[in-house]
């Protein structure tokens, strides 16, 4: 593993106290710092509310220590409510760095011209949607695309409205398998996360529901989703989803350099390293790996297509 240079500190918490935090710190001022932007060389970093909360607060923070290790800055996690506040933050420069789904990712270098997706998990080139369904709803598991048609008259919840994987993708191929939304019964719901969709369709609350196969693997290996009560009905071709989007002016707010720093530190990320394998784990990966925005394409065209770019 890349040698880390000495530990600075990591702040959690809101935005508007990061020029307090800058007062704390020691007087002598890192490269970044001096080129900062009034936040003291503070990177905000932050994700979409995609699982339980309590989650993201054990993994965040824990990666926010080891950026800062590896940069020299100081590093936030800025923990938000829902996707599109990810977004806004990118947008106004609250967040220089974000953890976004597919969907999210575009909408947010729509809004940003230069941002760049840097870093993706070793998975996330070839991502799947699983459609689950509440047993008591009678409908038994399909090959293909064309299956889907078998939904017709339940009721379907999608994860957050604007999820790559609970939503984009899956109503995507709903229409390339012949189901239109206004087929279901009654309007969808949005269950805000592919956790929330588990419960709910295990609950019988709803009677199918698109999630995420990360999140539906991990609940079966947990325990978390009785079987006799959840059928997997259909995984959906793979698409890229999930990466780690920077805006475009990192080096000129926090030092010449920063964003090369935080991706070689991204990428340095090692399973052999218990503290490593800690973060990697919670994201329910083996490593990182380069990405582009040209791998997002696809997702920018069906999000096109079904007019969520805005």
């Amino acid at each position: 593993m890349t040698p880390s240079l000495p530990r600075r500190h990591v702040l959690i918490g809101s935005v508007g106290v990061l020029a307090l935090a800058a007062c704390g710190a020691d007087e002598t001022a890192s490269p970044a710092a001096e080129a900062g932007d009034g936040t003291g060389g503070t990177l905000v970093i932050s994700a979409i509310p995609d699982q339980d909360p309590e989650k993201l607060g054990r993994l965040y923070p824990a990666l926010a220590a080891l950026l800062a290790d590896a940069t020299g800055l100081e590093v936030t996690y800025q923990p938000v409510t829902d996707y599109p506040a990810v977004v806004r933050g990118f947008e106004v420069g609250d967040i220089g760095l974000s953890w976004m789904g597919g969907l999210t990712g575009v909408q947010a270098r729509s809004r940003v011209p230069g941002a760049r997706a840097i870093a993706q998990r070793d998975i996330d080139a070839d991502f799947h949607s699983v459609f689950i369904a509440n047993t008591a709803a009678g409908i038994a598991p399909f090959t293909d695309a064309a299956g889907l048609t078998a939904l017709a008259g339940h009721s379907f919840t999608f994860g957050s409205e604007t999820s790559t994987s609970g939503r984009l993708m899956p109503q995507y191929f709903m229409e390339q398998g012949g189901l239109a939304v206004a087929d279901l019964k009654g309007e969808p719901g949005f269950s805000g996360s592919h956790d929330a969709t588990v419960e709910a369709v295990a609950s019988g609350s709803f009677e199918v529901g698109a999630v995420n196969e990360q999140v539906w693997k991990a609940a079966q290996e947990a325990g978390e989703v009785d079987l006799s009560e959840v059928v997997e009905l259909w995984r959906t071709p793979g698409y890229a989803d999930y990466h780690w989007l920077a805006r475009p002016d990192l080096d000129e707010r926090l030092g010449e350099g920063t964003t090369q720093r935080i991706t070689d530190a991204l990428l340095a990320l090692d399973a052999a390293d218990p503290r490593d394998a800690e973060v990697l784990d919670l994201f329910g990966a083996t490593t990182f790996v380069p990405t582009e925005n040209a791998n997002y394409d696809q997702i920018e065209s069906v999000a096109e297509e079904l007019g969520l770019l805005a």
